[in-house]
Parts: C-alpha cells; sequence; structure tokens
C-alpha cells in the first residue's frame, strides 16, 4: 500500500454556470473517458472535481462541456496541441 505522502490529490474547479450545462474533466487519468470524472456542484457557486494520482505524476486533461464541446483550462500554465498539463 502507497505511503499517504506519495499520493497528491489534484481538483479542478469551474464557476457553477460558466459554461452552462455538465462538465467533466478528461484525461490521461481516467482513459480520456467522457463523463467520468464530472465536476460536481458545491455549496460556495463553485463545480469541482478530483482525483488522487502518485506524486510526480504529470497529468494531461481537457474539460468537455454540453453538446461534445470540448475546452482547456483559461489557467493552466502549460498546454500542448493535446490539452493542458499538469505535473504534481
Amino acid at each position: 500500500m502507497p505511503v499517504k505522502d506519495q499520493n497528491v490529490r489534484v481538483t479542478w474547479a469551474l464557476p457553477r454556470h460558466e459554461p452552462p450545462g455538465p462538465v467533466s474533466v478528461v484525461g490521461d487519468f481516467n482513459d480520456w473517458t467522457p463523463g467520468a470524472t464530472a465536476l460536481r456542484t458545491r455549496s460556495n457557486g463553485s463545480r469541482t472535481a478530483a482525483v488522487v494520482v502518485a506524486r510526480g505524476t504529470t497529468l494531461r486533461f481537457r474539460y468537455l462541456g454540453s453538446d461534445g464541446h470540448w475546452f482547456d483550462d483559461e489557467d493552466a500554465v502549460v498546454r500542448d496541441d493535446q490539452g493542458c498539463l499538469i505535473s504534481v
């Protein structure tokens, strides 16, 4: 069993209604499966989703909104032609 400190919780957050409709975060951590990591509405006015990955992992991801609309995280520091990258 991995030591707790070897894992990192990564959380994505978007405003509750922007963009409108359901949104999921899709990436190499969930085999690019739409809907597998859906953002859920929170009481603070945001929508969030989280995954736990091994420390030192680099994640590639994009958001998938209503009607198959793919979009990148505007705050992502690193992007390439396949999406946004986060190293934890």
